[in-house]
This record gives C-alpha cells, structure tokens and sequence, in this order.
C-alpha cells in the first residue's frame, strides 16, 4: 500500500471579515482553528486544519500587496467520511445550502453550500482516484 504523503498543497482564501469566517468554519463544518495571526479585526494569516488531512490558509482582505485574492470566489471540494452528520451540522449553523444530500454517479454522497463570504464549499465521500504507482 502506497503511503499518502502528508499536505503540501495549501488552498488560500482572503476574507472581509475573516475572524468571522474563522469562527464559522469552525462550528459549521469542524475546522480545527490551528493558527491566527493578526490584531484587532485583522488576521494576517491562519491556518484551518481539516480532521481527515489537509487544510485550508486564510487571511483579511485588504486590498494591498502583491497576493490579492477576492473574497467569496474560493470553492473546494473536502471529503469526509459522514456527509450525513457534516450536512445536519452545516444546516444548523445556517450554511446557505445549495444542493443538499445527494448521491452522485461517481460514488460519492454529497451535499454543497455557499459561507458567509461567498465561497463554495462541497463535501462529499469521493476520496479521488488512487495514486499512480
């Protein structure tokens, strides 16, 4: 069995009120806040860990530097191992749903919503096609 090497990829995203974003992230779909840099409203830089690997890097926009990103035109595609549960928590921390639980024709239950901020988040059981050997 090949072993998954650990996350060297990181999706960034910036945000308008990105320690709101945080805290949302956190308590709709388990986030684990990791690190948050920055005063006041401002986060220079965090780190949101997700339970099953990987992550995501976020911080405030505020329109200056040479690494600008809009808010709200992120989306990704996070596989956990019960949608069903992710799906009951997301609707109670008022996710906007986009489409609900569904069984898609590629194997993976899923289910797709929009944060606070505009980003597209689908969660799914699709782990991807296993790694060339």
């Amino acid at each position: 069995m090949t072993q998954t090497p650990p996350p060297q990829v990181w999706p960034t995203l910036k945000a308008h009120d990105a320690r709101r974003l945080i805290a949302f992230l956190v308590e709709a779909f388990g986030f684990e806040e990791t690190a948050v840099y920055g005063e006041g409203d401002t986060v220079a830089h965090a780190q949101l860990n997700w339970p099953l690997g990987g992550g995501v890097m976020l911080g405030s926009a505020d329109g200056s530097g040479d690494w600008r990103l809009t808010p709200g035109t992120f989306g990704a595609y996070v596989v956990t191992d019960d949608p069903d549960a992710l799906y009951e928590r997301a609707t109670k921390a008022g996710a906007e749903i986009l489409y609900g639980l569904r069984d898609s024709d590629y194997g993976s239950r899923e289910f797709a919503v929009r944060d606070p901020e505009g980003n597209l988040w689908s969660f799914g059981t699709y782990h991807g096609e296993p790694r060339k050997t």
